[in-house]
């Protein structure tokens, strides 16, 4: 029977393990964040030498922003297959925006868990994935089937450059059995979660300037202000239900299958009761029924505000009618859905409701994917997480979060899996990042056990 307690003394008293551990203590420890152009050369350099030290045959290109890392363990049997392990390095800020418990670029023990940025996404991943493969080959000295870390550097910016990467190599990467997507959770009910999508994503922003200088709001009667026109034009894009209210949006939506469906009702794991209590809600529900939450969360675009910023925030009071105002918005895009055309939609809509004078500027954008969970290499994965797994396995079609599955796809056609070390509360690009230490050590016996099964 497997417990949190035996899995946690198996990692305290696995050396290899241990020495690993060590290793991911200090590639936490460097910023390495694509949004602030911070510490990218330095951590692939660094994850480089650990592959090559760990005997991979390594290739880190850096023919564009962020630097791309390829660590092959290559078996000595012609006919092997392969595994993809497709990571990426770079992970959100920890600014000061952020409450942290301690230092979050200093890896963190206690109770039972390990704290700090990237723990959980994606950095806690690519070790415990590299510590399975140490752990096989110290007994059997040859892998029975190929395996390839693909570790990219601006995943936590849409991937930008990665499609130029995947051109480059996908001859090399083409055919493999089986791609293990970045990351995964043992959710709430104590399941390992294997998940096969991703939504896209399209974000813009929105600017709004109204006049040469911030007026006097003694004009507010009879003069329009930037705040106003933007706010106006913002809340015309979205309906009271949450629904996207853009003409057009939802004519090219690729819906879910049955069994897509029934695998998502079945495996969700997830209510508003549930999402009240996680994240402490104050504001009313946008759905009114259990499947209605489902079907909105995993198969349906949905329009977000990130932030807004316009006039006076400063001490006391400053009666002005702000000559600027800005929003950076998303749209979380579903299969069928291409991001600029999202795009173009959103622009129709603002001139011909009246908004003309919003400027739009793209910032990033991917598409969406939902994997076939049939397909006999993540067949394998669920029987062997059966192991892992005494609660039972959720096996979900797509997940609500953002990725570029489908650039992977698209270049390397290859089915494509995730699974991982996190949990429901990993506060994955919040403070206090976690992940639960004998879920980290499963992990890597799930890993191992996967390596075998191509024996």
């Amino acid at each position: 029977m497997i417990t949190d307690q035996g899995q946690l003394k198996k990692f305290n008293e696995d050396e290899l393990t241990q020495y690993y551990f060590e290793i991911l203590r200090e590639l936490v420890s460097k910023k390495s964040i694509f949004a602030q152009q911070v510490g990218l050369v330095e951590t692939s350099s660094y994850l480089g030498k650990i592959f090559e030290n760990s005997g991979a045959d390594v290739t880190v290109d850096d023919s564009y922003a962020a630097p791309f890392v390829i660590a092959r363990f290559n078996s000595s049997n012609p006919k092997a297959k392969s595994l993809i392990f497709y990571n990426h390095y770079d992970v959100q800020p920890a600014d000061a925006d952020q409450p942290w418990t301690a230092e979050p670029f200093k890896l963190d023990i206690r109770d039972g868990y390990m704290y700090g940025r990237g723990v959980d996404d994606d950095k806690g991943h690519i070790i415990a994935r590299l510590t399975a493969i140490a752990k096989y080959l110290k007994s059997a000295r040859d892998l029975p089937v190929n395996i390839t870390f693909i570790v990219e550097g601006a995943e936590e910016s849409a991937s930008v450059d990665f499609e130029k990467y995947l051109e480059k190599y996908a001859t090399e990467l083409r055919g493999a059995d089986l791609l293990i997507w970045e990351q995964g959770i043992r959710n709430a009910k104590g399941q390992i979660e294997i998940s096969g999508g991703t939504k896209g994503i399209v974000t813009f922003d929105m600017l709004v300037e109204s006049a040469d200088v911030d007026i006097h709001s003694k004009f507010g009667a009879i003069i329009d202000s930037s705040s106003w026109y933007l706010l106006n034009a913002i809340a015309s894009l979205r309906d009271q239900t949450g629904r996207i209210a853009v003409e057009g949006i939802y004519d090219h939506v690729q819906q879910p299958t049955e069994q897509e469906l029934a695998l998502a009702r079945e495996n969700a794991n997830l209510d508003w009761d549930s999402l009240v209590n996680l994240y402490q809600l104050s504001l009313p529900s946008l759905v009114n029924n259990q499947e209605e939450l489902v079907q909105r969360l995993f198969f349906e675009p949905a329009l977000t505000i990130e932030g807004l910023e316009t006039g006076y925030q400063g001490q006391g009071v400053k009666t002005i009618l702000p000559a600027q105002a800005s929003a950076k918005m998303e749209v979380r895009l579903v299969p069928g859905m291409d991001p600029q055309d999202v795009l173009e939609k959103i622009k129709r809509h603002l001139v011909k409701h009246g908004y003309d004078r919003v400027k739009l500027v793209y910032t990033l954008g991917e598409k969406a994917y939902r994997s076939d969970m049939t397909a006999p290499a993540i067949r394998r994965v669920i029987d062997i997480a059966q192991q892992f797994s005494p609660e039972g396995v959720s096996v979900l079609p797509t997940t609500a979060g953002t990725g570029p599955m489908h650039q992977v796809f698209e270049a390397l056609e290859v089915p494509i899996a995730a699974f991982g070390i996190g949990n429901p509360n990993s506060r994955d690009h919040g403070g206090d990042e976690n992940v639960k230490l004998a879920d980290y050590y499963t992990h890597i016996e799930m890993i191992e056990e996967l390596i075998k099964s191509y024996e």
